[in-house]
């Protein structure tokens, strides 16, 4: 395409703490999004849902008022950490566009969501590698979003002979 102008793309990527989501945002940036290119990322972390655990004798919830707090303080702290990992990994790639969204729930459905909702051209997202009877009790995310998502899903895999702080490391 000799001349035209490249397309603008959205690129979700799904970012969680795990090695293995470091590792997809890193492949992405050194494989799909190009310096001075277009290309908005749009880094989605998702929040799990407050737990709600009632008591057993039908008095209220099982966890004081105090506590729920303090795990919705520490979640919106991992939340925050999580996302200036993942700036730190998109600044360095010159003027790439970045937004950042932090969502609450199921990460299987709000990655789903919002890749219709922000009308993305990709979804990219970790695998945790999981053995089949793992999956089967923990549910896989990235499975999950490749039968839902109407878009294309590019499932990245961390290669074993990649240490697991060593997630800039390039792809041969």
């Amino acid at each position: 395409m000799a001349g035209s102008e490249a397309k603008e793309r959205k690129i979700l990527v799904a970012v969680d703490e795990g090695e293995e989501s470091a590792y997809a945002l890193s492949w992405c940036l050194k494989n799909m999004v190009a310096e001075n290119s277009k290309d908005t990322l749009i880094l989605l972390y998702c929040k799990p849902p407050p737990p709600l655990y009632p008591a057993m004798d039908g008095t209220g919830y099982l966890f004081s008022d105090d506590l729920i707090a303090s795990m919705e303080k520490y979640s919106t702290e991992l939340a925050e950490s999580v996302m200036v990992k993942a700036n730190g990994l998109c600044k360095e790639v010159n003027d790439v566009k970045v937004e950042t969204r932090v969502e609450r729930g199921d990460p299987r459905g709000v990655i789903c969501k919002m890749a219709e909702k922000l009308g993305v051209d990709i979804v990219v997202m970790g695998s945790h590698g999981y053995g089949m009877i793992k999956r089967a009790f923990l549910g896989s995310v990235s499975n999950h979003c490749a039968q839902n998502v109407t878009c294309p899903v590019l499932i990245v895999k961390r290669p074993k002979s990649v240490a697991p702080n060593n997630c800039s490391q390039q792809i041969i």
